[in-house]
């Protein structure tokens, strides 16, 4: 059971309060030979609007942590086949009733993302696992419905662009951003019940089963159809935005820096934002900001794949299109001169272009391995303190048995105190094994590090969080893998739900704007601040030794 603080928890859902400080624009290029712009025709499918149902089911629930379904297992993988595995992490609907007429619904609606967009992520994740490309993935811990709206979509585009144009500067990279939006409704929980006020009720699971009030606590099907609804709106507004020129480098960008405090970090941002502003005003010099890549950039989608009866019926057996190069050549030539190609299909989960399994559960004869397995989109594995070597190794393989780079992204999360202890032989296992620069390397700094104050509120440190990513690097300069990523729960208002930064934030300071319903998020100074550090880690690299 889980104690729930009574101010933050009978708190009512509010919209979020969006400070337009991030930037008008950017794009993913800006070396010397601007060949780190990417030009994926995705983010063009057509704008599809819903209209949203006025029945809602209240029904009873009672929460287990494991349930076993009765269908007879099998080697051949379908849609369904999670079904004959033992499953963590299901909800219990008593009305079966609601739940297959939601579940028929969601099969009848189309793909909420395309296969082209899922390949060319593909295309870019492999570019990543070689070690040309860097992945910015980042978003709330847990999206709610309320968050559909104008001003909260745009300043976490804005962050996320922002970040990753730092990061090119720094890293001398592209960067692959994929946003945890657009379909993170669903969330793990460690126990079926808290206390809210005092009182025991069912825990929040996310939009996509109940609601965080306490009137809306009980597992409601509908909501299935009603999260294909918000994802499909989210995702229609972020390609309107870039298509309309959000990340244009055209327009000016806000680099303030007022809120730093220390005269040292000053100083280097200072000096990374001069820098910046003047690698644009060459561009626009020598004409270079005239091309059309400037105006627009790839932003891929991606959530948890937890709950599977949302997943199964928005997984379709569709042509996989030929890739496109990207910009290092990788991908087949598409031309008159190659001749016809022979068409497949695979199974996509067309909920989103990436998914990940979470931590708890990667059970390796668990229903959620089993349904990925099967799908032809990218995955990602949550791998912290309780991943066993070998289960690592016997994930990859049940994962990615054609050993393809790109596929799979390890999404590290130990904790700043056990990062050092944890990680290299992580990396050895699979480094020293068949899947050698196979993988995507990506850090997870944030959910390895989450304290609570006396007082009993979910926090982070700004300083633990650096410290697990800085490590990190160190352990991949180490071991001479390479890491290719962050994964980051962060907002681009301005809320106050981590500690430290150069905002100085205290323990005082959360009850200013603390709004998220699950795990506290870096906002939008303290995510540019780490962008800010990752940055200057690389370029150290990358100074000639006198």
């Amino acid at each position: 059971m889980v104690s729930v603080r009574g101010r933050f928890s009978t708190r009512r859902r509010r919209t979020p309060q969006t400070r337009h400080t991030n930037t008008q624009g950017l794009t993913d290029g800006l070396v010397p030979e601007f060949a780190l712009l990417s030009s994926v025709p995705s983010l063009s499918f057509p704008l599809v609007n819903f209209k949203q149902s006025k029945h809602t089911v209240a029904v009873t629930n009672t929460i287990t942590n494991t349930t076993h379904h009765t269908m007879s297992s099998s080697a051949e993988w379908s849609p369904d086949s999670w079904r004959s595995k033992p499953i963590k992490q299901a909800p219990a609907y008593p009305d079966e009733a609601g739940l297959k007429k939601s579940v028929k619904e969601l099969g009848r609606l189309p793909p909420i993302v395309h296969p082209k967009e899922i390949v060319a992520l593909k295309q870019h994740l492999r570019d990543v696992a070689l070690g040309e490309a860097f992945l910015l993935q980042g978003g709330d811990c847990a999206e709610l419905f309320d968050y559909c709206e104008p001003n909260a979509i745009e300043s976490k585009i804005k962050l996320l662009l922002q970040m990753s144009l730092v990061l090119v500067w720094g890293a001398d990279k592209r960067v692959v951003r994929i946003g945890r939006m657009a379909g993170q409704y669903a969330k793990p929980r460690s126990s079926p019940t808290e206390l809210v006020d005092g009182v025991e009720m069912p825990s929040f699971r996310g939009d996509i089963l109940n609601g965080f009030h306490v009137d809306e606590r009980e597992i409601d099907p509908q909501r299935l159809v009603k999260a294909y609804q918000y994802s499909s709106a989210t995702l229609n507004y972020i390609r309107a935005c870039l298509s309309s020129g959000i990340a244009d480098l055209h327009k000016p960008l806000d680099w303030g820096l007022g809120h730093v405090r220390d005269p040292e970090l000053k100083r280097k941002y200072s000096e990374a934002v001069l820098s910046l502003t003047d690698m644009l005003r060459f561009l626009h010099t020598i004409g270079a900001d005239r091309s059309d890549k400037l105006d627009t950039v790839d932003l891929f989608t991606s959530h948890e794949g937890l709950l599977l009866e949302y997943e199964q019926p928005l997984t379709r057996l569709l042509e996989t299109p030929v890739p496109r190069p990207t910009a290092n050549g990788n991908g087949p030539r598409n031309d008159s001169s190659s001749g016809p190609t022979e068409t497949k299909k695979e199974y996509y989960d067309t909920s989103a272009h990436f998914l990940w399994i979470g931590d708890r559960t990667r059970q390796i004869d668990g229903a959620h391995v089993e349904f990925f397995r099967g799908i032809a989109n990218p995955i990602g594995i949550k791998v912290g303190p309780t991943t066993p070597v070998d289960d690592l190794l016997a994930l990859l393989r049940a994962l990615n048995p054609d050993k393809e780079p790109g596929k799979i992204t390890l999404i590290t999360r130990y904790g700043a105190s056990k990062v050092r202890s944890l990680l290299p032989a992580h990396i050895r296992a699979v480094e020293d094994s068949e899947y050698h620069r196979c993988v995507v390397w990506q850090c997870d700094p944030m959910h390895g590090n989450t304290v609570s104050t006396g007082g009993g509120i979910k926090t982070r440190r700004f300083r633990d969080i650096f410290e697990e990513l800085q490590e990190t690097l160190r352990i991949h300069k180490e071991q001479k893998s390479y890491l290719g990523g962050v994964h980051l729960e962060l907002t681009g208002d301005a809320v106050t739900e981590c500690l430290g930064g150069s905002e100085g934030l205290d323990e005082d300071d959360l009850s200013t704007n603390y709004t998220s319903f699950c795990d506290p998020r870096l906002n939008e100074k303290q995510a540019l601040e780490l962008a800010f550090l990752i940055a200057d880690h690389y370029r150290n690299e990358r100074r000639p030794v006198l």
